[in-house]
């Protein structure tokens, strides 16, 4: 993965930042260190002879895949499993977080497809009540199952997709009434 930025920024750093909230600090030109909760972390990412990206960390190896980016949006398949996260610039970042704690705030909230693919299963009902971290679908993209998960708790209002239907990155799912 490369990451460019603006020359006029005096910042030599970006910040990856994933769903959850959580942070990952790293350099530009990409220094092959990342700064996980403050503390330094030394990472290999290399591609081999025969095309395929690795990313290297405590002597264990990761093959990498870039799935999706759109502007400064990145889904990446880690090992079969798919991570979506943003890079910023620090002020960037601190402009957005400016901006969520200025924006009302709404009752209800929207799951969406992270990715491309089809229903396989919905663990949900409209009307039924579901926590932070709760599975509220199966969805199957390259011949993975994948559990999307309730980034927020409260009540079903609407489910929007049927088992068999097949959905666009981003698309939305469910309807939650916070």
């Amino acid at each position: 993965m490369r990451l460019y930025k603006s020359r006029h920024e005096p910042e030599n750093e970006y910040i990856a930042v994933n769903p959850d909230e959580h942070k990952y600090v790293v350099s530009n030109p990409f220094s092959e260190q990342l700064k996980i909760n403050g503390h330094r972390k030394e990472i290999r990412i290399y591609e081999d002879e025969e095309g395929f990206n690795y990313l290297e960390y405590k002597s264990k190896r990761y093959l990498v895949e870039i799935i999706d980016k759109t502007q400064n949006k990145y889904t990446v398949l880690l090992n079969g499993v798919s991570y979506s996260f943003t890079i910023e610039s620090p002020i960037s970042y601190k402009r957005r977080k400016y901006l969520e704690k200025q924006k009302q705030t709404s009752k209800f909230e929207i799951i969406s497809a992270p990715m491309p693919g089809k229903i396989i299963e919905l663990l949900v009902d409209e009307n039924s009540r579901i926590r932070e971290g709760d599975s509220v679908l199966i969805l199957e993209a390259m011949k993975m199952q994948n559990e999307i998960i309730a980034q927020t708790g409260g009540k079903i209002k609407k489910v929007l997709v049927r088992a068999g239907d097949t959905v666009a990155k981003d698309e939305a799912l469910i309807e939650v009434e916070k």
